[in-house]
């Protein structure tokens, strides 16, 4: 075998080179592309929390007579068992507790200074991921994000 023969075998390196940019440049293009995908999954995350909560409180508000829960027992009369007054049974459904619950668990906050958060609270404070208020006998609950913005712009407190 001659040296010339082995040595056709082989990449030159400006076929390397050119592999190396061809892959740098589809990278370029790949990476921007993922990077607003996982933000988009954020922002429908917020959503479909938001969502499912709004619709917990309709149901609690049509099962109790018009009222929405209350701030204070809020993750209670979420989670557990309750009566048409709005009290809670400790664990399990009874004659007297037979409503609800209207959640399985209070969803973390996916977004914002405060992500991971599973708290829900009328004020921002450390834990509370969620911001809930009942204002004229109407609930209104929106994410712990003020000044964290969507991938359209658009700030996560005002969804």
């Amino acid at each position: 075998m001659s040296v010339r023969q082995a040595s056709s075998r082989a990449f030159s390196l400006i076929e390397l080179v050119i592999v190396v940019v061809i892959i740098g440049i589809i990278a370029a293009i790949a990476v921007p592309r993922m990077s607003r995908g996982a933000q988009g999954a954020a922002d429908s995350s917020v959503i479909s929390s938001l969502q499912v909560f709004r619709n917990a409180l309709d149901l609690y508000q049509t099962e109790h007579g018009g009222t929405y829960p209350t701030v204070a027992n809020f993750s209670d009369q979420m989670l557990k068992y309750s009566n048409e007054a709005g009290t809670t049974s400790a664990d399990s459904k009874d004659a007297t507790n037979y409503l609800g619950p209207y959640l399985r668990s209070i969803p973390a906050l996916p977004v914002g200074p405060r992500k991971g958060s599973t708290g829900v609270a009328a004020a921002d404070a450390a834990g509370i991921g969620w911001l809930y208020t009942v204002t004229n006998g109407v609930g209104d609950i929106r994410a712990n994000a003020a000044g964290t913005k969507d991938s359209k712009g658009v700030d996560y407190a005002t969804y």
